[in-house]
């Protein structure tokens, strides 16, 4: 590790300490602000008295109120210096605003709420990034995926309580950066269709189509199968939804892989990309069709029927070719009229704006808004924005790569932040999550089923379809954020166990594809140059 990472990572250990003094300093000048009310038989606005308000905050912060004449109050004499009163200030704050919205007492600090809201916010983000930036640095030059190291460092700052340090806790459940998170994940999917080609996935074939068919099918079937095992006393939907959280494939580890190895032009990687294409459509379709179902009968719809089922399936494939189909067409005319316009910045606007409209519609028929963003970023060509190219600006991909290289990493660091590593000192969770990711490996290698031209590595195609990244990643925290009668659909156990396998299915793709196609080189080699003999092997 070089001396620039050194003073990186202490860099990080200050702003954690500085944050850590903060939150407490905040804590303390609330209730010293609060010793300095007037005395308890005095009238504030609204008719509010000190020693209401008193009780007020008592009651928040879960301690017995008793008047006090100055100084500190006396329901925070026994409370613990690193328990309840790190929680104080955000507990009398909002009590403090709940009092005033119903008129009964003065506006107390409105304005200094929402000072602290942002300066905690900003603080959060320098962590964040700097965390995510320090992993993906690392990983790289491990020759593993950034996002690897993005998520690993999420996991170490999130489990900081295990050593005794509780200051960067508040991260997991911070709704703001929950937001931008959920922000970054739909322009993640953005990207990843505009990286995608309509004409390229109709060209590369039967082949790549049945590899992908059966790379979802099989590891959806034994997911299934292993949460009906590990997870007896969740429901039926709940399993097939870790299922679903095996399906896809990432596209982008896998294509960063072939490259990485020097054979991203081989008749293979081509039906590899190409089938992880088609692979995460079908996975978004699966994804679209089980939430629904889900949400459906948390309801408490009398019938998640066969026929229900299939409306869900239909309104989901209907939404992704009918936003291509009436996209594709509609684009070229919306992306000329907004190229009358001069301003600069306007083609990066209109391709966001028609992302975040094709998300929101996607979420207005109880589809996830990433198939929305997804089909937003296949729809999109070149040719439809030419107007802007031909006056020099840069393409979509370029202009908003800098704002998914602010706001991705924080949904992967934040995926790791949630993972909680309690949960693997029980030895059924580790059982389940090494069961997880042997299926997931296993599965994908039906793949090599589906190549049907002769003479090709069939197992390359297979290990090629292994890494899960992003696209299970995603599923995972969507599922987590659902319920099934009053429960979460992924629990933090079954949470933590799919990041192990995405992790784990990540680190040794490249491992054993490199093996498997120097491996496949020899054979070619081999028939080549004595064909007779190894027709008769």
């Amino acid at each position: 590790m070089r001396s620039g990472q050194y003073r990186l990572i202490a860099l990080l250990i200050v702003l954690c300490v500085g944050l850590q003094v903060y939150r407490q300093n905040l804590s303390i000048s609330y209730a010293g602000s609060l010793a300095a009310l007037p005395p308890q038989n005095s009238t504030l606005r609204g008719g509010e008295t000190p020693g209401r308000l008193g009780a007020r905050f008592g009651q928040a912060v879960g301690t017995p109120y008793i008047p006090f004449k100055g100084g500190i109050p006396s329901f925070l004499s026994n409370v613990a210096p690193q328990s309840r009163i790190e929680n104080f200030a955000e507990k009398a704050l909002t009590t403090a605003s709940d009092s005033s919205a119903e008129g009964s007492g003065p506006p107390l600090n409105s304005a200094a709420k929402h000072s602290q809201t942002v300066a905690l916010v900003l603080i959060s983000l320098v962590i964040i990034l700097l965390s995510a930036k320090l992993g993906g640095e690392l990983f790289e030059r491990l020759r593993q995926p950034a996002v690897l190291g993005e998520l690993v460092f999420g996991v170490v700052v999130g489990n900081l309580a295990l050593l005794g340090y509780h200051g960067l806790d508040y991260l997991k459940s911070n709704e703001v950066i929950r937001v931008l998170a959920e922000i970054g994940v739909i322009l993640l999917l953005f990207e990843v269709g505009l990286q995608s080609n309509i004409k390229e996935m109709l060209e590369v074939g039967a082949s790549s189509f049945m590899v992908a068919l059966f790379g979802v099918i099989a590891p959806m079937i034994l997911g299934w199968g292993v949460g009906a095992v590990f997870l007896p006393q969740a429901g039926t939907l709940v399993h097939v939804f870790i299922g679903a959280t095996l399906s896809a494939t990432s596209v982008g580890i896998t294509a960063r892989v072939l490259k990485d190895l020097g054979k991203s032009t081989e008749k293979e990687a081509r039906i590899i990309l190409g089938a992880a294409v088609i692979d995460d459509v079908m996975g978004l379709v699966v994804l679209a069709a089980v939430s629904g179902i889900i949400t459906a009968a948390d309801k408490g719809d009398a019938g998640v029927s066969a026929l229900s089922i299939g409306i869900i399936i239909f309104k989901a494939i209907a939404f992704l070719v009918g936003a291509i189909w009436i996209g594709s067409r509609l684009s070229r005319a919306m992306f000329g009229l907004a190229s009358k316009l001069k301003v600069h910045g306007m083609l990066l606007a209109t391709s966001i704006a028609f992302c975040f409209f094709l998300a929101f519609l996607a979420s207005q028929i109880e589809l996830a808004p990433i198939v929305g963003a997804f089909a937003a970023g296949l729809i999109l060509d070149p040719v439809h924005y030419r107007d802007f190219s031909d006056r020099g600006e840069h393409s979509i991909e370029e202009s908003i790569s800098p704002i998914t290289s602010f706001l991705v990493p924080i949904f992967f660091v934040l995926m790791g932040l949630r993972v909680d590593l309690r949960t693997f000192m029980r030895v059924d969770i580790v059982g389940f999550a090494l069961a997880l990711t042997a299926v997931a490996i296993l599965g994908k290698q039906a793949c090599a089923l589906g190549v049907m031209e002769k003479g090709l590595d069939r197992i390359s195609v297979g290990i090629g379809m292994i890494p899960r990244g992003e696209v299970g990643l995603i599923f995972a925290s969507i599922g987590a954020s659902m319920t099934l009668g009053g429960v979460p659909v992924v629990s933090a156990a079954t949470y933590s166990a799919v990041v192990i396998m995405v992790i784990a299915t990540t680190l040794i793709t490249p491992i054993i594809l490199k093996m498997t196609l120097e491996r496949g080189e020899r054979r070619k080699k081999m028939r080549q140059s004595d064909p007779i003999t190894t027709r008769a092997s």
